[in-house]
């Protein structure tokens, strides 16, 4: 999946070793773009919509996984059919944000009542925040790294690592070949891995400023801080990001690339190839966008 200004396009190669691609084009509303300018809101909303269109493109990814092109007519209908159902209940934005917070909540609280059950060998306010703080480490990287081991996943990560190539090559203004291609690194500053990390570091020092006790405090406090953490978790991804090539400071966004190391993989050229084609994709849309837009304007 690549992402531009105006829209993210996700390029798969289908079981007849086609290429087929699917887009999501932004819909900025007033209100969103008022607000994705406000520092520490704006990583909330993003983090949002990253969570809606991610979804989105996944589903479309997984539902074409392993079809062959010429049952498609009969599975759409199946899908759609299903799909209608689903549809009644919740949509595909609500079920990603959903997910997103039931997975926030469990990620916050679970290590607090783990912290809280060894209370007994660690008493102290400060050993409590900081076993919390590496209960929740333990989780991110013992899940990442277990379903990395399953095959799908694995394959997921390898797709991950060739978009992160691929975004590297462009950027140093490289021809997007796929020998050039595959010499770049599989890691980058602007990764939600990264974010996924930061989130966790910083909540650990935001824990410092709230009570420990009683219990019940401390578990609503976590809850409340945890847009908190997002909006201060963006600003620092952020930061990251700027300071990449500046040697005293590009050493801030090495945890968020050391996980990173978990969730790519090496991508296979032909996945390299995938990624390249997303990319293109992605590009020539984005400029029919801006074409459009000029012509408007002039209109």
């Amino acid at each position: 999946m690549m992402g531009g200004k105006h829209t993210t396009v996700t390029a798969i190669r289908r079981k007849d070793g086609s290429l087929e691609y699917y887009e999501v084009k932004k819909e900025p509303t007033p209100v969103l773009n008022k607000l994705k300018k406000i520092p520490f809101v704006r990583g909330i909303i993003g983090i949002i919509e990253s969570s809606i269109v991610g979804t989105k493109h996944l589903n479309f990814a997984s539902e074409k996984y392993d079809v062959d092109p010429a049952d498609d007519a009969a599975n759409e209908a199946q899908e759609t059919e299903e799909k209608g159902k689903w549809a009644m209940i919740l949509g595909v934005s609500v079920i990603a944000v959903l997910s997103f917070l039931f997975g926030k909540f469990v990620l916050t609280l679970v290590p607090t009542l783990l912290a809280e059950a060894l209370s007994f060998l660690f008493p102290g306010d400060v050993a409590q925040i900081l076993l919390e703080g590496l209960f929740k480490l333990l989780f991110i990287f013992g899940y990442i790294y277990f379903i990395s081991l399953t095959p799908m996943v694995k394959r997921l990560f390898q797709y991950h690592g060739a978009e992160h190539k691929v975004i590297n090559t462009f950027e140093v203004r490289e021809a997007l070949t796929v020998q050039n291609v595959k010499a770049q690194s599989r890691l980058h500053y602007r990764c939600g891995s990264s974010f996924i990390l930061f989130t966790a570091i910083i909540s650990i020092f935001l824990y410092f400023l709230v009570p420990v006790h009683p219990f019940w405090l401390r578990l609503v406090s976590r809850i409340l801080l945890i847009p908190v953490d997002l909006g201060i978790a963006y600003e620092v991804l952020q930061l990251t990001n700027k300071c990449r090539h500046i040697p005293v400071l590009r050493w801030l966004g090495y945890p968020g690339l050391w996980l990173q190391l978990l969730t790519t993989k090496e991508p296979k050229a032909d996945q390299i190839e995938v990624a390249i084609a997303a990319f293109n994709e992605m590009k020539d849309r984005e400029a029919r966008y801006i074409a459009s837009e000029k012509q408007t304007v002039v209109s």
